[in-house]
């Protein structure tokens, strides 16, 4: 019995069907293992966390951003935790700080809500409004119109950038005589 050569032809009929059946079992594995939900709490970050929002919640701002911080340390990269540590430091005055956590917790998350929300008020707060109505306008297609975020992004839009703190007393120069 004498062996024939497969044709180029023959060979791509050949095996094209299984070169396409395991692109498609790897491209819908991967994207269900990229898009699973966040991690649950460990019970020791839970509890930071609840310590947190009770700072925060009683107005102790430095507090609770310990206490996100240290939740953070134990559990890094929760988007959960970085929302909140978000807004903490936003509510401390810190815009560029929460903007950087709340951007940290979309890489890990890119369709939480609070953090796209939180995000656009810090924008708003920081005189960025055109990036803040790109926020909006992202929550709007996520939501609808008619969602809590929306509704709070809208009205921090509306409030406008937030005044500066601004010294009260004008530095002067001192004047140095030499002996």
């Amino acid at each position: 019995m004498t062996r024939t050569s497969l044709s180029a032809k023959d060979m791509l009929m050949r095996y094209t069907p299984v070169a396409l059946a395991l692109s498609l079992a790897a491209a819908i594995s991967s994207s269900v293992l990229h898009s699973s939900p966040a991690d649950a709490l460990t019970t020791r970050a839970a509890e930071l966390v609840a310590e947190g929002r009770t700072e925060l919640g009683a107005g102790r701002l430095e507090g609770a951003v310990s206490a996100f911080e240290a939740a953070l340390a134990v559990q890094p990269g929760n988007p959960q935790i970085l929302v909140d540590l978000a807004t903490a430091t936003r509510r401390m005055g810190m815009q560029g700080k929460a903007i950087h956590y709340y951007r940290e917790a979309l890489e890990a998350d890119p369709r939480n809500l609070s953090a796209i929300a939180g995000e656009g008020a810090a924008m708003a707060e920081k005189g960025a409004t055109e990036k803040a109505n790109r926020n909006l306008a992202r929550l709007k297609t996520l939501c609808g119109g008619d969602c809590e975020e929306v509704r709070q992004l809208s009205a921090a839009i509306a409030r406008g950038p937030m005044p500066r703190m601004v010294s009260a007393a004008p530095a002067s120069p001192k004047s140095i005589t030499e002996n």
